[in-house]
């Protein structure tokens, strides 16, 4: 073997050990420990399947309930997130490649600012807004809603502060693939008839058919796993109806009180099997569609 031959190795084995380390190790030890009783403090026992019986048929158990509100809370995050986070950032970005829009690339920096901010930070920026005493909802529209502490509204400020921060990374993707399509083409089809609708759906949503189902299936594991949000904005209220999985994982493993990490990490299996689920079912649905 010559020497070229390794440098792909250089490249590549960093990050492949990294990747081991950091995420293939801890996955299989997350899964092992799904199977057993663990306070993070003493050695593991082993349980077999006690765990995800209790979580997914014993109704009288309090898992039980935590397990199936958490993951009701997270469709319902998920349902109303992701089709904002894709059609929005699809929009924007079909506008943005308009001849007639200026500072094209000054509108795509602000609008990805907010993606560089934490969630913390954010979250803080948004409840100042949402303040009715000190926020301009409150001192601009004269709104006396206390919207974390009610519904719908609480859910509202949860997907505000989700789209503000999400928007701006997709709508990138979908530009430079957009960009990168023959103007000729837009120009023919133009020449033809076709209006805009006719343009998009003909010309624009197939050259971006990869980005499109890559967008859709990374959006949406993303949201399933959503922590940030709730915490800072709702801290899972009113009466856990924003508590959402990651939340009843996070409390059981680090809670107050004694670690029952095995019983978080079988709540954290079942949500990693739901996502892998659905991610393959969004794969095979929109590669056979745009095919």
């Amino acid at each position: 073997m010559n020497r070229k031959s390794f440098a792909p190795i250089f490249f590549v084995g960093p990050h492949f050990i990294l990747f081991i380390i950091f995420i293939c190790l801890p996955t299989i030890y997350g899964i092992y420990a799904s199977f057993t009783k663990w306070n993070l403090i003493n050695d593991p026992v082993w349980v077999g399947l006690d765990n995800y019986r209790t979580i997914l048929s014993d109704t009288s158990s309090t898992f039980y309930t935590q397990f199936f509100n958490g993951l009701k809370n997270t469709l319902i995050f998920v349902g109303l997130s992701v089709p904002i986070l894709i059609a929005l950032p699809l929009m924007i970005a079909v506008a943005l490649e308009h001849k007639q829009v200026k500072l094209k690339g000054f509108i795509q920096a602000v609008l990805y600012i907010p993606g560089l901010i934490s969630i913390s930070a954010a979250a803080l920026i948004w409840l100042l807004i949402f303040n009715k005493q000190l926020g301009i909802t409150g001192n601009v529209f004269g709104s006396e809603t206390v919207w974390a502490a009610n519904q719908p509204y609480a859910w509202i400020i949860i997907i505000v502060i989700t789209v503000w921060g999400g928007v701006g990374g997709n709508m990138i993707i979908y530009r430079a693939s957009i960009s990168g399509v023959s103007k000729e083409l837009y120009e023919s089809a133009e020449m033809d008839g076709a209006g805009p609708i006719r343009r998009f759906t003909s010309i624009t949503l197939p050259s971006i058919r990869f980005p499109l189902i890559y967008t859709f299936v990374m959006t949406t594991a993303g949201a399933f796993n959503v922590f940030g949000q709730p915490l800072m904005m709702t801290d899972g209220g009113p009466r856990q109806s924003t508590t959402v999985l990651m939340m009843y994982i996070r409390q059981l493993a680090f809670g107050h009180g004694e670690s029952i990490a095995g019983m978080a990490s079988a709540m954290a299996v079942l949500l990693g099997l739901v996502i892998l689920v659905i991610s393959a079912l969004q794969y095979y649905v929109m590669n056979r569609n745009a095919s």
